[in-house]
């Protein structure tokens, strides 16, 4: 994972190489690539949670039940019929059970605590019956239709997910039993001819609302099954009432009504137990209902097509109900991961707080430090921004000397430094290598013992260099990580960005400082000791996160690494999703080659072993695997909100957000920023998010797939200034640049300073 590019790198993330426009064709609109994946994964996880939802009847559900109605329409032979309604030939005609033969029928299942039971009791009792079964019940556990066929039982249809048919259309009956046949056929490879309609009783309460769906039910090919003994077992009123209620007089036939769904069965099989021997020492048969009426199966085995839809229907369910409860159970990790780490944060970062700002708090037996230090500057094609740049380390109030590494710049940006002519600042001109080669040989340049990091389009403030140094009066740190901030955060897209420096980064260096396991020195203000950086053998490009890769490596060397929240530098953060996707599928892939890099840390022992132990799994969860499994949080929280329970799901989001709130206000306090940003926070957690993940997505795909991530240059505008600093005559106003490029920093002495 940890590969060195095909391209050349630029300082600073940019791309060097010159490529010729491609041809645009209008008249086609192709997704990019780098979306395709998150999408096709978003989509995929959305229709598992939309079919679970609608096999377990919490999507196009239909709970009416319609009233009562007049009888006039239904036919007298009808109401004065048997429980069998025959209506297949255009003829209403009925039937009855022969005297002592008894066919037990059993609604709403299969369940798979309770028709189980329902059948070990048959079974038992040598006893045959009929499962009405919904299809929702069928295709979560069709291993239960297979066992019922198998043990010689009947099966009839009970619709998809139970409404009632008088408010459906022909078409919305044909869909019913249409699904309801696709999950038997997928569970038990047959087909079956007898069906019962919900909420229906006796063949005398059949009215003007029902009888047309009977009739259209008959013409599809199915008999119609209501019954006339109901045991009202749903009732619970207890075994022997049960036993009373489904008990026929004077030996007639009967068809019964039980259920072995729907709720707690426990004495409907209570009373099978003793109804069925008790009924069979009386004469009574308990037989299948085509068995007792002398007609042939009911069942019909299907085959071919219509074999594999049901199988293939079968396996989509199974699949969305494992999917599903997989994501439930990421989503309880996800929830565990973001508090946990939200209570770390702020029960970590206040006590750094409190320890850094302690009256009397020294960093180190040798402070404070006054010595010079070396501040490296990688540049390439940095024109807009190196003079605001060099210019407020020069306001510096601690000794420094400067070195701006050219990295192979076509804009003239060595040029308007050495234009600046301004004491203690050096240029290195060298060829495109890309920024840790740039690094490098600013670090073979430098004069002084402690060096100083930073971008090309950050700026400081005059007191940053000082306290960025004064951990290194402790001989134990080798490295020091300052507090970066957006210097641009007045659009939405910057706002944003703040909020993420403010609320994640510098709150997570905190965290991570008293835990003694920083896992990145950011590249926009960081220290280093010259030593230190020796011993690892400088910044190395085996991964495109230089930044993290070092620090990481600092630490398996027995280095210590440490925050200082004073020394503060503002940088330009990307001002379109196209410059920030380039920047952060950088950073998050970066970030992964480095954990795969230094792998090995977990099996590091003694001091150094920390980072191994504490350091990369904290990354690892926090960093990669919770941001990847955050958009189910998004994901359930559009389903709550359409498909319900929506006041729950909005109020539950709504407390999140809170709990995000307050540790972004307790961040803006620490960092001494105003909460005035803070009123885009929800709109960062539902757009701004997304595209994180999106972006932590494609890097994963570009890990698991062995590509490679070229760099890119951010387009900068240089309206970052320090504040403290006050702006110089640009060398663009003397006409000291020779670039034709270059149109200033755009940092005049009469803007005012941002942040």
């Amino acid at each position: 994972m940890a590969r060195r590019s095909s391209r050349r790198r630029s300082s600073g993330g940019g791309a060097h190489s010159q490529t010729a426009p491609r041809k645009i064709d209008a008249r086609r609109v192709r997704l990019p690539m780098r979306f395709f994946l998150p999408a096709a994964l978003l989509l995929a996880m959305t229709a598992m949670l939309l079919l679970r939802g609608y096999v377990h009847s919490e999507i196009l559900a239909d709970y009416r039940v319609r009233p009562e109605a007049a009888t006039d329409k239904v036919p007298e032979e009808i109401l004065d019929g048997g429980p069998v309604i025959d209506t297949r030939n255009g003829k209403a005609t009925t039937l009855s059970v022969p005297r002592h033969k008894l066919v037990l029928t059993f609604d709403d299942g299969p369940d798979p605590t309770w028709t189980p039971k329902v059948l070990d009791v048959m079974k038992k009792h040598h006893a045959h019956g009929v499962f009405f079964i919904t299809g929702t019940m069928a295709s979560q556990y069709p291993d239960l239709v297979r066992r019922i066929v198998a043990e010689g039982h009947e099966i009839g249809l009970h619709t998809f997910n139970h409404p009632d048919l008088s408010y459906k259309s022909h078409s919305g009956i044909d869909w019913q039993l249409s699904q309801n046949q696709l999950a038997l056929e997928g569970a038990a490879g047959i087909r079956t001819s007898l069906f019962r309609p919900p909420y229906s009783s006796f063949a005398d309460a059949m009215d003007d609302k029902s009888w047309p769906v009977t009739r259209y039910i008959g013409s599809r090919g199915y008999l119609t099954v209501v019954n006339n003994t109901d045991s009202e077992d749903w009732q619970k009123p207890g075994v022997d009432q049960i036993i009373k209620n489904a008990t026929p007089k004077n030996g007639e036939g009967a068809i019964v009504l039980m259920h072995d769904s729907g709720g707690d069965r426990h004495q409907t099989v209570q009373a099978l137990d003793r109804f069925l021997p008790e009924l069979q020492a009386e004469g009574y048969r308990f037989e299948n209902l085509t068995a007792a009426l002398g007609a042939p199966s009911a069942h019909t085995p299907v085959g071919g097509t219509e074999l594999w839809k049901g199988r293939a229907w079968i396996f989509l369910v199974q699949a969305s109900d494992g999917i599903t409860g997989a994501m439930v159970v990421c989503l309880a990790v996800v929830g565990f991961l973001v508090f946990a780490r939200f209570a770390l944060m702020l029960l970590l970062s206040g006590r750094h707080a409190r320890r850094v700002r302690r009256k009397g708090f020294r960093w180190g037996p040798d402070g404070p430090i006054t010595e010079p230090v070396t501040v490296l500057v990688p540049a390439y094609n940095e024109a807009k921004c190196i003079e605001n740049t060099v210019r407020s380390l020069v306001a510096s109030d601690h000794p420094i000397e400067v070195l701006v590494i050219d990295d192979g710049s076509s804009d003239g940006t060595a040029r308007i430094v050495e234009d600046l002519d301004l004491p203690g600042v050096r240029v290195v001109r060298q060829l495109n290598a890309g920024k840790p080669a740039a690094l490098n040989r600013g670090l073979a340049n430098a004069r002084y013992d402690i060096i100083v990091m930073m971008d090309g389009d950050t700026v400081f403030e005059p007191s940053t260099v000082r306290e960025l140094v004064q951990p290194f009066a402790d001989p134990k740190v080798g490295a020091v990580a300052g507090n970066a901030k957006v210097g641009n955060k007045d659009s939405m897209i910057g706002a944003w960005q703040h909020i993420e420096y403010v609320m994640g980064f510098n709150l997570d260096r905190r965290m991570y400082d008293l835990l003694g396991c920083m896992p990145t020195i950011p590249g926009a203000v960081g220290a280093f000791r010259r030593s230190a950086l020796e011993r690892v053998g400088g910044m190395s490009d085996d991964t495109l996160a230089e930044d993290t890769d070092v620090t990481m490596a600092l630490h398996r060397d027995g280095w210590r690494v440490v925050y200082a929240e004073n020394a503060r530098a503002w940088t330009e953060a990307p001002e379109s999703v196209q410059q920030l996707w380039s920047q952060r599928y950088r950073w998050s892939y970066g970030t992964m080659q480095a954990i795969w890099k230094h792998r090995g840390a977990v099996l590091d022992k003694g001091p150094s072993g920390r980072f191994g132990r504490v350091g990369l799994p904290f990354v690892s969860l926090f960093m990669v695997v919770a941001p990847l499994l955050a958009p189910l949080i998004d994901i359930f929280l559009l389903y709550g909100v359409l498909f319900g329970p929506t006041q729950k799901t909005i109020l539950a989001w709504l407390g999140v957000l809170g709990i995000q709130a307050v540790c972004a206000a307790y961040a803006f306090r620490l960092d001494r920023e105003k909460t005035r940003h803070l009123i885009s926070l929800p709109l960062q957690q539902l757009l701004y998010r997304q595209l994180m993940y999106v972006v932590l997505l494609r890097s994963w795909a570009t890990a698991l797939t062995g590509g490679r991530l070229r760099w890119q240059k951010l387009r900068r505008t240089g309206v970052v200034e320090a504040p403290g600093v006050i702006p110089q005559q640009r060398a663009g106003e003397r006409g000291g640049s020779d670039s034709g490029n270059y149109s200033g920093s755009g940092a005049g002495s009469e803007r005012r300073p941002v942040g």
